[in-house]
């Protein structure tokens, strides 16, 4: 049974509302103010909220602002109750993140249709979408039902990189939000003296770029074909708009980017504080993954170590010696340019 949050001060309307819901078979949890209806969004997790604009103690819009900064509560559908039908009111309800706005009296019908529309599509967003081409596709056709997303582009541009082929410069202005279908990635940044470190390690399923698109900012760093990528370009435009537009939308999407950033952060860890030991038998599992879910025993890795000691942020003679340790240890095998990666689980267990 999905539980909604009614909160309206007026005693007789908020008693008719919550007998319309219940009779739809909807648990209701009920508070007279915006002050009363936080406390209850913390204690009963509703489902939905349903409120009334105008109140004393905190207004509607209050309870929304504070209820969309706070990432456990911003993806719940909000809808509001009005007896003012300006047009002024409900452009500010809906800029504020509101999923509808229904104005007083309204028929028993609306509202349930405005309810089960919003919690159908909230249920849909919940859905895990694959870390795909065609789940990024079922996630892009989901949100095209919500009003203010039906523009998205319907197709989005899908290229193919070869290896070491540059797909954007430091310095350039962001135009695409990359999400890469197959392949890897490298972003890279030069240091003063001309060297260059890695930044990031991107595989199947990742976004990248995305940093530079909410700050407006130039990129700032370079990103290449680590080997042949297959890469999926959503326009800035489309990005914004998922990320600004509908708050359940928006949560929604931050979590399938946030994944990224976790890792982002896991790594920049490691480069501070681990041995590069252990930081050269993360990047060698790192680039083995997916080759073994294929089904082999061992993952082929075609590899200079100059990319290799970049990415484990130390220099080439000491990735050399690593890799000769490894190899004495039985983990890998050397046969020329190639690394062959024999047991990654031992590899993490390196310190």
């Amino acid at each position: 049974m999905k539980k909604i949050l009614l909160i309206e001060d007026d005693p007789v309307v908020r008693g008719n509302t919550a007998e319309i819901l219940e009779l739809a078979n909807y648990k209701v949890v009920a508070a007279e103010n915006g002050k009363k209806g936080l406390q209850a969004v913390k204690e009963a997790k509703p489902d939905l909220v349903v409120c009334d604009v105008m109140m004393p103690e905190l207004d509607g819009y209050g309870v929304l602002h504070i209820l969309s900064k706070d990432p456990e509560t911003a993806g719940i559908p909000f809808i509001f109750l009005s007896a003012k039908a300006e047009k002024g009111e409900i452009r500010k309800g809906m800029d504020l993140g509101a999923d509808d706005y229904l104005t007083k009296p309204f028929e028993e019908t609306e509202l349930l249709n405005a309810i089960e529309a919003r919690l159908k599509k909230s249920e849909g967003l919940r859905r895990e979408f694959s870390r795909d081409l065609e789940g990024l596709t079922r996630f892009l056709d989901e949100v095209r039902g919500f009003r203010e997303l039906e523009n998205l582009s319907k197709q989005f541009p899908v290229a193919v990189y070869k290896k070491k082929e540059t797909i954007y410069q430091e310095g350039d202005a962001p135009r695409h939000l990359f999400f890469l279908n197959r392949g890897k990635v490298k972003t890279v940044k030069l240091h003063d003296e001309g060297k260059e470190y890695v930044t990031g390690l991107y595989q199947k399923g990742d976004f990248f770029g995305y940093g530079s698109l909410l700050e407006n900012a130039p990129y700032s760093d370079s990103a290449s074909a680590f080997e042949e990528c297959e890469i999926c370009k959503i326009p800035k435009e489309d990005f914004l708009s998922l990320v600004y537009r509908n708050r359940d939308v928006a949560a929604k999407f931050i979590r399938m980017l946030s994944g990224d950033v976790a890792e982002r952060e896991r790594q920049l860890l490691s480069f501070a504080y681990d041995s590069v030991r252990k930081r050269v038998a993360e990047v060698l599992v790192k680039l083995s993954e997916g080759l073994f879910r294929g089904g082999g025993k061992t993952a082929r890795l075609s590899i200079h170590r100059e990319d290799l000691a970049a990415m484990a942020g130390t220099a080439s003679e000491t990735v050399i010696r690593a890799l000769s340790e490894f190899k004495q240890d039985g983990y890998i095998q050397v046969e020329g340019r190639d690394i062959l990666v024999l047991d990654p689980d031992r590899l993490r267990e390196v310190r």
